[in-house]
């Protein structure tokens, strides 16, 4: 157990020092003259709500209420971007929030996490990024956040990841739950 906590957590150093070597200082025009130090990027990462089985599985009831349960979360977070994979689950996940704001779901490459993880980073601004249990806690460590433990694929729904980088680079981090407790064991989280 404890061998496994070391290997996540050097993985994390190892992904965070991969990514932060990536990160270019932002470049701001005399118009858009905004000091580095006050540039702030708030990133809120979840993995799909609750589903139903099959290929490209639509949400669950359980999973319609969760994407309801985020909406109520995130709804005064004055949320500027939301972006999800291009399955149904993350779609539908995401579109109640999207509905509620006036917001498009852009849609990203869960293959390209390095430079989606760039792009989210580096410009400003208070995103939603829905995925899945092997892309979330990824992206998370990529963008230089705490990861916390392996997201359990059969029962974890309910995982948020707030993270927030200030001046391009510096990034603080926690994970909370949103809606009604998922199914099955509960992760511990850090």
């Amino acid at each position: 157990m404890a061998a496994h906590l070391i290997r996540r957590r050097f993985l994390a150093f190892v992904a965070a020092g991969l990514f932060s070597a990536c990160l270019t200082p932002l470049q701001a025009s005399a118009e858009t003259a905004v000091p580095a130090a006050e540039a702030v990027t708030r990133l809120f990462l979840v993995r799909h709500g609750e589903k139903e089985t099959g290929s490209d599985p639509a949400l669950s009831p359980a999973g319609a209420l969760r994407a309801a349960a985020l909406v109520e979360r995130l709804s005064a977070e004055g949320v500027t971007e939301i972006w999800s994979t291009a399955t149904r689950r993350t779609q539908e996940t995401a579109a109640p929030l999207a509905g509620a704001l006036g917001l498009p779901v852009q849609t990203y490459d869960a293959a390209e996490l390095p430079a989606f993880g760039n792009k989210l980073a580096a410009t400003p601004g208070v995103k939603l990024v829905v995925g899945h249990s092997n892309t979330t806690d990824a992206l998370a460590a990529l963008i230089g956040a705490d990861p916390g433990p392996p997201i359990d694929d059969a029962a974890e729904f309910d995982r948020l990841y707030v993270i927030t980088i200030t001046g391009g680079y510096q990034v603080t981090s926690r994970i909370e739950r949103y809606g009604a407790p998922a199914s099955g064991a509960e992760t511990p989280l850090p």
